[in-house]
């Protein structure tokens, strides 16, 4: 029996080469979305920091004040406390900022997960009609064969009939 050379070949081995190349940037993107989750968390342990700091100075105004202390020390305290609360809506844009970049980064991902399920999808099909392709040829051939040992086989007996008369 023949080998049998599947025609589309060369387009299996380049979607296959494509779906690497998606598999590569589906790892890039998740890399990436991993470094922005870990950036967001600092910018929200930087917040959570400027906070406490906030709500302790705020407490220290507060018992100064329960104490009774000089006026200047208690405007001091005040001018500082709104550089902390400034600080802390910094920080809160920060972290709000990040945010959108990990979205961004989810989406990214998603979609380069969908270009390469896609892109497996495309070779799945491609690798069915292979195999459909493979039996059907086989069937062809076999049907070939059979009509050539028709023939051998009758020349044979045509052959036997002469010289048995």
């Amino acid at each position: 029996m023949a080998k049998i050379i599947y025609p589309l070949a060369q387009v299996i081995d380049v979607k296959k080469r494509r779906v690497d190349e998606a598999e590569k940037v589906v790892q890039q993107k998740r890399q990436a979305l991993e470094l922005e989750q870990e950036k967001l968390k600092r910018c929200e342990e930087e917040r959570d920091k400027a906070k406490q700091h906030y709500q302790n100075k705020l407490k220290q105004l507060r018992d100064e004040l329960d104490q009774g202390t000089t006026s200047d020390k208690v405007q001091q305290m005040k001018v500082y406390l709104k550089v902390t609360q400034e600080r802390v809506k910094v920080e809160d844009k920060k972290v709000a900022e990040q945010m959108k970049q990990v979205e961004t980064a989810k989406k990214n991902l998603e979609i380069a997960q969908a270009d390469l399920r896609k892109k497996r999808t495309e070779v799945d099909k491609l690798e069915m009609h292979k195999k459909d392709w493979i039996k059907e040829m086989q069937k062809e051939m076999q049907i070939i064969e059979e009509g050539e040992l028709n023939e051998i086989g009758n020349i044979i007996y045509s052959v036997q009939q002469k010289k048995s008369r």
